[in-house]
Parts: structure tokens; sequence; C-alpha cells
């Protein structure tokens, strides 16, 4: 089997291309998705390969996006509707919290809403307040959703297949500053499972945990710690938020004794809180001291370079967290 180094963004169109090749059933809507390949570029030529049928452009109305991608999934297709910009969320939260969300069981169990949406996340790109957000937290809140934010081209296939097929909605937060990121990709049909975490670099000191942008930012700062620290982190790739992989955490955890976590979320109920309220509960005598959220303040993001730099976490702010918790 061949490898090919693809990008981020170059993974988003091998992912739907996979999905709709495999079932007809599938469909593609958003906003400058189709001809236009997307306003991040990340889908391009799926118009061209699957026709105007199967792709295709909506109004710029994120209440409208996700009317047409819920009927569509109650009758029998299994849409991936694209929120441009994970921000725009807040556009058509009804539909997420309140519809989508709640169809099954507000059905008894008669309908079913297997939808995939996929949002623009996250900062770093100097967009400003109302484009940078992190919302992971905003949708992981809302019980029926299934909530995942891949960090490698890989991850983003595979995860990307396993939402499709899962027979409930799935927001699928892929992360604005890895569109450019290359990762290595076998050839062949990629399936992950949606609710596992994998552990990208095993360590005996702490754990930390991370998700999306925050995991190479990670794996960078545990290099740093191990070469001029002396500082052996385990490195936990979160992926999917609902369902969480509480196994994977925990054991690492029982092994480490200390938990960090890596959060682009603002710090008020971000999902390291929720990450760090399960260890306490079902790990506490395994710690060795305190656990430590290292996250963006809770403020609107920066436009500006300098300041959006410092409000989200660098592999240098968390070496500095990580060497003056330990070392004291």
């Amino acid at each position: 089997m061949g490898v090919a180094e693809l990008t981020y963004r170059d993974a988003v169109v091998r992912a739907i291309a996979q999905e709709m090749e495999r079932d007809e059933r599938v469909v593609f809507l958003g906003e400058d998705v189709a001809k236009a390949g997307g306003v991040f570029k990340a889908t391009v030529g799926l118009y061209e390969k699957f026709g105007p049928l199967r792709v295709r452009d909506t109004p710029i109305s994120e209440q409208a996006i996700l009317g047409a991608a819920m009927g569509a999934a109650m009758t029998g297709l299994r849409p991936i509707a694209e929120i441009m910009f994970a921000d725009f969320l807040a556009v058509c939260f009804d539909y997420v919290a309140n519809e989508i969300s709640k169809l099954r069981y507000m059905s008894n169990g008669q309908l079913s809403c297997p939808l995939v949406i996929r949002t623009g996340n996250g900062g770093g790109v100097r967009f400003g307040a109302q484009h940078s957000q992190s919302v992971e937290n905003w949708t992981m809140m809302i019980p029926g959703i299934k909530v995942v934010a891949p960090s490698s081209p890989v991850d983003l296939i595979g995860l990307m297949a396993a939402a499709v097929r899962d027979p409930d909605p799935v927001i699928f937060h892929e992360h604005k500053a890895l569109y450019a990121m290359k990762g290595e990709v076998p050839d062949g049909e990629i399936v992950d499972t949606l609710g596992t975490a994998r552990i990208l670099r095993a360590g005996s000191d702490c754990t930390i945990a991370a998700l999306a942008l925050m995991v190479p930012r990670t794996l960078e700062a545990a290099e740093v710690l191990a070469r001029d620290h002396g500082i052996d982190v385990e490195v936990i790739d979160v992926r999917s938020l609902v369902p969480l992989d509480t196994q994977t955490i925990l054991g690492s955890v029982a092994k480490t004794g200390r938990l960090f976590t890596v959060e682009e979320n603002p710090r008020l109920c971000g999902w390291g809180a929720e990450i760090a309220s399960i260890v306490a509960d079902e790990a506490f005598w395994d710690l060795d001291g305190p656990i430590v959220r290292i996250t963006t303040p809770h403020i609107p993001l920066p436009a500006a370079d300098h300041l959006e730099d410092l409000a989200i976490p660098s592999a240098e702010r968390i070496v500095d967290k990580v060497r003056r918790v330990l070392n004291g």
C-alpha cells in the first residue's frame, strides 16, 4: 500500500469524495462550496466530479443550509453541510441545539438525522473576534450531538468517514490554521472510530491532553521539555469530545500521575474543565498534584498578530507552564 503526503485541506476533499463515491445518498451543500471550491479551497474538484445535484451552493443563510440538510437527512439522504466559520453556528443555533440534536428523541426513535456539519474552527489566521473562535465547548454541551476535531490529514479522513456513516448528527470542527499542514496518508479507504483518543507520544512524567491546532504545538513542547528539562511528556490527541475516550485519558493519568490540558477555547467552560472534572472524580488517588489547564483567556480573540499569538497557547507557553509546575 502506498503513502501520499497530503495537506489537511486536500484531506477534506479526499474524505468527502471517499464517502460520496461509496454512498450515493451522501450530498454536500454550503456557501461557495461548488464551482468556487470553498472559501478555504478545501472542496476543490468535488463539483466537477459529482455534479450539481450532489454538490450544491446555497444562499448566504446558515439557517437555510441546516434546514435543508436536516430535511434531507430525515428523508433518506446523508448530507454534509458546511458552516463556513464555526462562529456562524450562533446564527443557526436553534437548528443545532433544538432541532437536529433532538429529532430522534422527540420522535421517539421514529426519525433520525444522520448528517455532518463541517465548520472552519479556531484562530491563528488573523480573522478577528467574530471569525476566529474555537467553539467546541458550544457544541459539546448539546445532548444528541457528536463532536469531532481532527489534528492531522489522516485523522480528518478517517473521522469524516466515521461521522458520515454514523446514524446521528456530528459536528466536525476543521481547524483553519491547519489547512496547509501536511501529513502522510495511506492509499485506499480510511475509516476511523468516533469516541477514540490517540496517544501520540508516550511519556512517564505527565500527561497532556490537546485538541486540533494545540496537538502539534503540544508535541513541539514535549520535545523541548524532554531535551532541555528532562521532563518526559505523554501527549494525547483527544480527537473526539463527544463521545469522549475517558479510558485512554484515565489510563495515562494513572501511569504519569499528572494531567495538563491545552485548550484553544476561552478558559471559562472549556472542554478541559470537563476532562479535569472526570479525572478528579475517577482518578483522584492516581494524581500527584493538581490538574492544570493551559487555555486562551476569557476574551474576544484579537486580530492584531502579536496579541492573537499571546492569547492562544503556544509551544513556548506550554513548555514554561509545565516546567514551572513540575520543577517548582
